[in-house]
């Protein structure tokens, strides 16, 4: 996958907007309008702020189907992609949580949506949804028939989820690349702004090869800089927020920050130690 053909820079920051809870979730508002209202201000205000893509999933509406979300789910995410294509310029994708990977995709080629996020595209997952297991086969032949090129960012050992049986980490982003056919893959933390470690992205980077290696949580202004020498871009929400609280709305102030963090010069501490494969 080339990063700069969809996001015009080889190191995208791709900021999230977090669509307030949608039509059937445990909180749903019962205003659509609402919905739409706060998704328009988030992505206005990421793209005011310079970030390379963005990336609207249907965070609050947890708990989270396993599989499968509803298709008013469908419906309310694909109307509202279609309103921000109009709004702002930069690349678009799709995260239906906890892994609808096929209405991500379906949303994304009615729309125009370029990439995905997968949480769980190859291997077993222990979940507080219960156990989730990757579905490559049948993401990639619905890609193959919906015509599409939309691009398979995927998730290796996803946040909150713990992996049945011990994979090594080398394994699971080899596996995920060459038997699940991602098209970049992402490394988190242990939860939601938790950050992975340097060490990890090193190790994910090196068996990646030439497939993009994302930082998918926990990305700061304090820390985007060293994480970012070992990775090819970053997916960032929480800390884009007003007084980084997730419930927050989308600073534009923060996120020029952070974009200007990006710049900045890395220090990487001296490590004596060879690192070892996993």
């Amino acid at each position: 996958m080339d990063l700069a053909h969809i996001f015009r820079t080889a190191t995208p920051v791709i900021g999230v907007v977090h669509l307030l809870p949608l039509p059937t979730s445990p909180r749903w508002g019962g205003s659509l309008h609402a919905v739409i209202e706060r998704a328009e201000q988030e992505a206005t205000a990421l793209a005011a702020g310079g970030v390379n893509g963005i990336m609207v999933e249907n965070f609050f509406d947890a708990p989270f189907a396993k599989d499968c979300v509803d298709p008013a789910v469908v419906s309310a995410m694909s109307l509202i992609l279609e309103r921000l294509q109009g709004l702002v310029t930069v690349p678009l994708g799709v995260n239906v949580l906890r892994n609808d990977a096929r209405s991500a995709l379906a949303i994304a080629a009615c729309t125009g949506a370029q990439f995905i996020r997968v949480n769980v595209l190859t291997g077993v997952m222990a979940t507080d949804q219960g156990i989730i297991e990757g579905k490559a086969h049948e993401i990639l032949r619905y890609r193959r028939e919906l015509g599409c090129d939309v691009k398979i960012l995927a998730d290796v050992l996803v946040k909150h989820a713990s992996p049945l049986g011990t994979p090594n980490l080398t394994v699971a982003v080899q596996d995920t690349i060459e038997r699940g056919l991602a098209d970049a893959v992402i490394l988190s933390g242990w939860a939601t702004g938790a950050p992975p470690s340097l060490e990890d992205l090193e190790l994910a980077k090196a068996a990646a090869r030439e497939t993009p290696v994302l930082i998918g949580s926990g990305a700061t202004i304090d820390n985007i800089a060293n994480l970012c020498q070992a990775a090819d871009g970053v997916i960032v929400a929480s800390s884009l927020k007003r007084r980084n609280a997730v419930k927050n709305p989308i600073d534009p102030v923060r996120v020029s920050q952070f974009m200007e963090a990006m710049q900045q010069p890395a220090f990487l501490p001296e490590r004596s130690e060879t690192l070892q494969l996993k």
